[in-house]
């Protein structure tokens, strides 16, 4: 097993973007109540998965079942950080992030997936809550990342209507126990990944390859999100409420009319059949060729679309690359891995061979950021709220052991090119000066359990040696310290 020291790097570029000049550049092209923070979710770092009466939860089982992890990785242990919180808080009040954004288990919560809230489970995020509180921290909590109770799943999970309510019975309860200190809440995060990786295409949880007869998930989550908004309020929580989800600009990988077709296509199934419905109240128009794969959609209820359509504080944005769409098909690849369901839709995703790619093979294109804000604003208007870049960083090949810190430049370059991409464009002259940009999230906080890719695929600021759990800062991890202390003392 490797082992690298403070002075190697693995994706060491050289990078300009650790120079004390380009790091108080940028710090000075920062807002004084522009928010710095980083992202996190429940199921890739806490483990303990069976501590304190949380129950199983959909992600449980897919990940037991042999063949769904890359090396049969457990999500068992994870980062501990169930058990280690208070080391992980210290080490981002080291850091000096403005703000946390984590998930809250919903299987903690309800075990079962209805009936009375898990006070032991809800103790846990109480503490977070306080120690982040504590060491000047923002709290974002985000309700769903993909980690739905098992009982609920197995009655269809959010193929199921009723999911929605059961949603809204654990916002509620979340609302009621942290709604006086945490200072916005996320609904659901991607519900994109969600419905394509686990409904239509079977390489996430639940592992179902429904395709375009998946669409009921996205109903049905869209309704939970609405349902969670209500509850939220109905609590009286103090914080700002929104909604999150990965948008990918979508292009066509040629002129040719079937590429442009089927990128429209494309477009709805990753952006608009989400974004519409909450922000305008209701479902985009497909293509006329297309309409027949979306025609579940066109049964909605207007009733429906308005519980959906609640108004938000805030929208949320996960960003990581864009996507191009070719007629035919071609390898079963995806963002999230290898679907052999690709063979019975006539598209495939093409590469960028003009971008260098992540250790995902994700195209570094941090101009496609400020682009995609333009869109949004260009698409929604006065409907689009704040914005928060929730999610946004890159994995690279990185050891398993350390001894000190990773000299991880390309990491560096990737998240000093996106944050400036967003500041730039959002800025006065910029291509998307009227979006208003709230703050930026890294993905991710430290290694942690990549979904079906295992540990193979490390984001984190911190590097996790998942053997002996001890956590080492990257020098990505001091160049953003470096970038919060540059703007405090520019502001």
């Amino acid at each position: 097993m490797a082992v690298q020291n403070a002075d190697a790097g693995s994706n060491d570029s050289g990078s300009a973007a650790v120079t004390a000049d380009a790091v108080n550049n940028l710090a000075g092209r920062l807002r004084p109540d522009f928010t710095l923070g980083v992202a996190a979710a429940a199921f890739q770092i806490e483990g303990a998965l069976a501590a304190d009466g949380r129950g199983p939860s959909g992600w449980d089982a897919f990940a037991a079942k042999p063949g769904n992890i890359l090396h049969g990785h457990s999500p068992a242990v994870a980062c501990d950080h169930y058990n280690r919180v208070p080391e992980d808080v210290a080490l981002m009040r080291e850091l000096g992030i403005d703000s946390y954004r984590f998930s809250i288990s919903w299987p903690r919560v309800h075990p079962d997936g209805s009936g009375t809230a898990n006070p032991r489970g809800l103790d846990f995020y109480d503490r977070l809550v306080d120690l982040l509180l504590a060491a000047g921290i923002s709290p974002m909590a985000t309700l769903y990342h993909w980690d739905t109770p098992l009982p609920l799943e197995r009655s269809g999970g959010w193929m199921n209507r009723a999911t929605a309510g059961r949603f809204a019975e654990y916002a509620a309860a979340a609302g009621q126990r942290l709604g006086d200190r945490v200072a916005q809440w996320v609904t659901l995060n991607e519900p994109v990944s969600v419905t394509l990786n686990g409904y239509a295409l079977g390489v996430h949880a639940p592992g179902r390859d429904l395709l375009f007869k998946a669409l009921p998930s996205v109903h049905h989550q869209l309704l939970g999100h609405g349902l969670a908004v209500q509850a939220l309020r109905a609590a009286g929580v103090a914080g700002s409420i929104g909604v999150t989800n990965l948008h990918s600009p979508v292009r066509p990988a040629t002129r040719r009319l079937a590429d442009r077709l089927l990128a429209k296509v494309c477009d709805l199934v990753l952006n608009r059949v989400y974004a519409d419905p909450i922000l305008l109240g209701r479902y985009p128009a497909p293509p006329l060729a297309a309409r027949p794969w979306f025609r579940f959609l066109s049964r909605t209820s207007d009733d429906d679309l308005r519980l959906i359509s609640q108004p938000l504080d805030f929208y949320g944005v996960n960003y990581y690359y864009p996507v191009r769409v070719a007629a035919g098909q071609g390898p079963p690849e995806t963002p999230a891995g290898n679907a052999r369901a690709m063979a019975r839709v006539p598209f495939h995703f093409a590469a960028f061979p003009e971008y260098a790619t992540t250790g995902f093979g994700w195209p570094v294109a941090p101009d496609h950021l400020g682009i995609l804000l333009r869109e949004l604003k260009d698409r929604y208007g006065e409907a689009l709220p704040p914005v928060y870049i929730t999610e946004s960083g890159a994995s690279f090949p990185e050891p398993e052991h350390v001894t000190g810190p990773i000299a991880d430049s390309g990491r560096i370059d990737y998240l000093a090119h996106h944050l400036g991409q967003a500041v730039n464009a959002t800025a006065a002259g910029g291509i998307a000066h009227d979006v208003q940009l709230l703050g930026y999230f890294v993905w991710t906080f430290m290694d942690n359990f990549e979904w079906a890719a295992g540990y193979s695929q490390r984001f984190g600021l911190v590097h996790v040696d998942f053997e002996t759990l001890k956590r080492t800062p990257k020098k990505s991890f001091y160049w953003l310290q470096a970038l919060s202390r540059a703007r405090a003392r520019t502001a």
